[in-house]
């Protein structure tokens, strides 16, 4: 089952042999930025003024002001962060002609899904790490709860994961990148707004549209709390989409 890996270490190329790699990780970076900057600001503001009234300083939590909304922002930021990181992936060699070359490799279906779907996996945790530095900043002028913050990016990991599944398999259908970056784009979007919906339904309806909604799971990440509904809601929608992407790539091979 090592075939993955050829697979795998030809997509890390590409991603860092052209800007795709650098252009979303900067796009990225600073739209986490620009999460973390006003919150961060407004809390060292009020930490002064505590400073000098100390019944102030009783509530302040630099974790609930900072870092919960930075990660459920950055949780949103994916519905445009992954398509960009997805549509290439089969949707490229499909138009290039490649794709009929890589299925007459001595490789399984399931070992090409495996290499591109961790080489993805691994960019964006890459990046992910990157915006480490901003709980680190905080944690260099107060305490802070880093369990909570562990638990918030196991959280975007898993959402991640998720998206990514979901891009793979888009790309899988078609042979343009920009449909696939708008159809993955339009998944998620929808998966997202389904949260929405809910307010408007009653009884079990309500309850089941909850349940799908993809970014409503993210909440009780961002609070610190690993509820296992939320961790089997994320496992099972990257499983069920890379099993529609695996069945995919086996129509190819059925229709030559």
């Amino acid at each position: 089952m090592r075939g993955w890996l050829p697979v795998f270490k030809k997509e890390m190329r590409l991603y860092f042999g052209s800007p795709v790699a650098y252009a979303v990780g900067t796009f990225f970076l600073f739209i986490a930025a620009f999460f973390f900057a006003p919150n961060f600001i407004q809390y060292a503001d009020v930490s002064m003024r505590a400073a000098m009234q100390p019944q102030m300083g009783q509530s302040l939590n630099a974790t609930e002001s900072i870092l919960r909304p930075l990660t459920y922002n950055m949780a949103v930021v994916l519905l445009f962060f992954i398509p960009m990181l997805t549509m290439r992936l089969f949707a490229e060699e499909k138009r290039s002609g490649t794709m009929e070359l890589l299925l007459t490799y001595p490789l399984r279906d399931g070992e090409i899904l495996a290499g591109k779907f961790l080489a993805a996996l691994s960019l964006y945790a890459s990046i992910l790490a990157l915006t480490l530095s901003y709980p680190i900043t905080v944690a260099w002028f107060t305490r802070i709860e880093w369990g909570a913050v562990l638990t918030g990016y196991l959280g975007l990991l898993l959402v991640g994961a998720a998206f990514l599944s979901i891009g793979l398999f888009v790309s899988s259908t078609t042979e343009n990148q920009i449909v696939a970056g708008f159809g993955t784009f339009g998944a998620l979007l929808t998966l997202w707004l389904l949260g929405w919906f809910a307010d408007s339904a009653q009884g079990t309806l309500r309850t089941v549209i909850q349940q799908a909604a993809i970014i409503e799971h993210m909440e009780s990440f961002a609070k610190g709390v690993l509820d296992t509904k939320d961790l089997v809601y994320y496992l099972s929608v990257t499983a069920f989409a890379l099993f529609l992407t695996l069945r995919s790539l086996e129509s190819k091979r059925w229709r030559g």
